[in-house]
C-alpha cells in the first residue's frame, strides 16, 4: 500500500502541475489533449480531504491562484474569467443554466476546502483565523438571509453581484459553512449563559 501512494502521489505531481500557470492543470486523462485552464478542482490537491497532495511551496501557489481568480464572496467560480468560455451569469432556461453551472457559476460549497487549504499554507494561528473569518466566512455566512431563510444556495454569478441561484435550499452549501464554523476553524464555544454564581451553587448546594 505504501510503494502504491506513493506511485499515486509521484504521478500525480508529476503530471499535474503546470510551470507556466504555477497551478494545476484541470486534466490531462484524453492523450494529447490537456486542460489547464484555470478551475476550482485542483483545491483538493491542499484542502478538503485529510492529506495535501502537494509540496508546501506547490500548495502555496494552487491557493495564491484559486484567491487571485476564482474567489468570491459566495465561494468559488467554476472557471476563472480570464478563460476562455467563461458565463458571468447563471441565467436563461435549462440550457443555458446547464451551459454557465460548469463555466464560470460560482459554488458556495467550495468555500469549504478553500478555506481549509488557506490556513493550511498560511498557519492556523489566532490573528490568521481571525483574518480567515472576517474575509472569507463572515461574507459567506452574510448570504444566509438572502435567498432561502437561514441557508446558502446552490450556486451564485460569477460576477458581481453575484445573484444567488439554482436551489435556494442547498445542503453541501450550508454543510461546508457549518463544517468551516465547528471544525476546519475550531469556533469557541459559546460563553455560558448560567451566571458563575448559579454554577458554584449547583456544584456545592449546601
Amino acid at each position: 500500500m505504501g510503494r502504491r501512494l506513493y506511485q499515486a502521489h509521484r504521478s500525480f505531481t508529476v503530471r499535474s502541475w503546470t510551470t507556466r500557470a504555477l497551478s494545476l492543470v484541470d486534466c490531462d486523462h484524453v492523450p494529447g489533449a490537456v486542460d489547464a485552464r484555470l478551475r476550482p478542482n485542483q483545491i483538493f490537491a491542499v484542502g478538503g480531504l485529510p492529506l495535501s497532495l502537494l509540496s508546501p511551496a506547490r500548495a502555496l501557489r494552487v491557493v495564491e491562484a484559486v484567491e487571485a481568480s476564482l474567489l468570491t464572496p459566495l465561494g468559488l467560480r467554476t472557471l476563472a474569467p480570464e478563460e476562455p468560455g467563461y458565463r458571468p451569469r447563471y441565467q436563461g432556461g435549462p440550457a443555458d443554466r446547464d451551459g454557465a453551472y460548469h463555466q464560470g457559476t460560482a459554488w458556495p460549497w467550495l468555500m469549504g476546502p478553500f478555506v481549509e487549504a488557506y490556513v493550511r499554507v498560511h498557519g492556523k494561528d489566532a490573528d490568521t483565523v481571525a483574518m480567515v473569518r472576517a474575509r472569507f466566512v463572515e461574507p459567506l455566512a452574510a448570504a444566509l438571509d438572502a435567498a432561502g431563510l437561514g441557508h446558502l444556495p446552490e450556486v451564485a454569478d460569477g460576477d458581481a453581484p453575484h445573484s444567488p441561484g439554482g436551489c435556494p435550499f442547498q445542503a453541501w452549501s450550508l454543510g461546508e459553512l457549518l463544517r468551516l464554523e465547528r471544525k476546519v476553524l475550531q469556533v469557541a464555544a459559546a460563553p455560558s449563559i448560567v451566571p458563575a454564581s448559579s454554577e458554584s451553587a449547583r456544584a456545592d448546594p449546601r
